[in-house]
């Protein structure tokens, strides 16, 4: 594997993603934020914030997997919220494991959330980035 996760003694250990990652690898991926579209661009979830985190994560893999790459290879996510409040983390949750169920995988690279007033078009509540490291 190009990134190994950590969480270095000293920092808090927390459940849904790892402080650092390490990686070694020799290609670098970057995806395009991701949002609840559809293969043919209609928006997924209208509403439903865990609906959209779960589409967001899909299309993150699938992204990733134009790129020969996997969850296992990326070094980093940021999360862009509408809107957001701590109250909306079950919702956040419970779309990520939603995804992770689908394919197969515990997504915990670092991750940063971010809460912003608006994206692309008003039917989004979120969008994902990504970047890897590939072998």
């Amino acid at each position: 594997m190009a990134v190994t996760l950590v969480n270095p003694e000293g920092l808090p250990a927390v459940d849904v993603y790892r402080q650092v990652s390490i990686a070694t690898g020799s290609k670098l991926v970057f995806l395009a934020g991701q949002v609840a579209w559809d293969a043919d661009g209609g928006t997924v979830g209208a509403g439903d914030l865990a609906a959209q985190v779960e589409r967001c994560y899909l299309n993150v893999g699938t992204a990733l997997a134009g790129a020969s790459a996997s969850f296992a290879d990326v070094a980093k996510l940021t999360v862009y919220v509408v809107d957001w409040t701590a109250d909306k983390m079950p919702l956040l949750l419970e779309g990520i494991d939603r995804a992770a169920a689908r394919l197969g995988i515990t997504p915990v690279p670092p991750a940063t959330l971010i809460g912003v007033a608006a994206l692309d078009v008003p039917e989004h509540l979120v969008e994902i980035e990504a970047t890897a490291v590939v072998d």
